[in-house]
């Protein structure tokens, strides 16, 4: 069984080619992707060869976490039956190609317990429960907290800043801040604020969740920090982070990593849109056939006006 894949050969040089896929097992699922997203956090570190070390991290590799399809087999222990759409938070069935993450492809070969059924009629904005799913576990920590505080400041406005204004104002919370430098990345707030530093006053932020992989960043942030604030580091950063211990001090501010999004995050963001509670409206912006792969990727990656690529591999099946 083969499919076409979007395999990073080395930094910066893609291609799309035909791979053997590893046969499934008992609890695999096979799917026919319909749609996958790129993402501008740790793709575009793939693409540019700055991720850091990583388990699995090599070239070459299939990239992608934001796929969803439809079943076409379904392993007796899968969990799964024919027909159904799924989520597909990437795959390792290249063989020798390495998928990191491994979603962006035609069909996949998957464990039916990484999957999950979602309503067919989300369509392409399925692809959008990786990072809703991130959002969520960032302020929920996969309920290992009972102390955490919703963001009251955001810095970033992409599609991960969005989903976390949006469930914090779908919460019932006061209404979050959001910083943003860039002009066009400003516009689309719904119910919240969208401002740039230089223009918000505010030094009394108890909850600062920063989305931007700043590296640099943390200092700017202490001066905002209410006295035993938290700054959450919610982005992905690809170097070192540091801080000046003084301000830090002075304010006993606490710094948390935000994980990776747990399977319960996924469930619990998937009934939060079920049920009209969340949106995923206006945020995927481009869209690309895979054959146009490079360019897909380019734009994902250098247009601001870029919220969220997704690649339609519908004509491929």
């Amino acid at each position: 069984m083969k499919t076409l894949a979007v395999v990073l050969e080395k930094p910066e040089h893609l291609v799309l080619s035909p791979l053997d896929l590893t046969p499934p097992t008992a609890t695999d699922v096979v799917v026919d992707i319909h749609y996958s997203g790129i993402s501008t956090g740790t793709e575009r570190l793939l693409w540019t060869g700055s991720m850091p070390a990583f388990p699995g991290m090599g070239y070459p590799l299939v990239p992608g976490y934001e796929s969803v399809g439809r079943v076409i087999e379904a392993g007796r222990e899968s969990g799964h039956q024919v027909g159904d759409w799924v989520f597909v938070p990437g795959a390792r069935c290249y063989g020798e190609v390495r998928g990191l993450f491994g979603g962006a492809a035609s069909k996949v070969v998957a464990p039916g317990a990484r999957t999950i059924n979602i309503d067919e009629h989300a369509g392409e904005s399925a692809v959008l429960l990786a990072l809703a799913a991130t959002a969520y576990h960032a302020v929920a920590c996969g309920g290992k907290r009972r102390d955490i505080v919703a963001p009251d400041l955001i810095v970033g406005h992409g599609v991960l800043g969005r989903l976390l204004a949006r469930m914090t104002v779908a919460a019932g919370m006061p209404a979050p801040t959001v910083w943003e430098l860039n002009p066009v990345r400003a516009q689309g707030a719904e119910g919240y604020a969208v401002l740039k530093p230089q223009d918000d006053p505010r030094r009394d932020y108890r909850a600062i969740y920063d989305v931007s992989g700043d590296s640099s960043i943390i200092d700017q942030l202490v001066m905002r920090l209410a006295p035993g604030g938290e700054i959450v580091l919610a982005g992905f950063y690809s170097q070192p982070l540091s801080f000046a211990f003084a301000p830090a001090f002075m304010r006993e501010a606490q710094i948390r990593c935000a994980a990776e999004w747990q399977r319960p995050d996924l469930v619990a963001v998937k009934q939060l849109i079920e049920d009209g509670r969340l949106t995923l409206d206006g945020l995927i912006t481009h869209r690309e056939v895979p054959q146009h792969a490079v360019d897909a990727y380019r734009t994902a990656f250098h247009d601001a006006a870029c919220l969220k690529m997704v690649l339609d591999w519908r004509a491929c099946q």
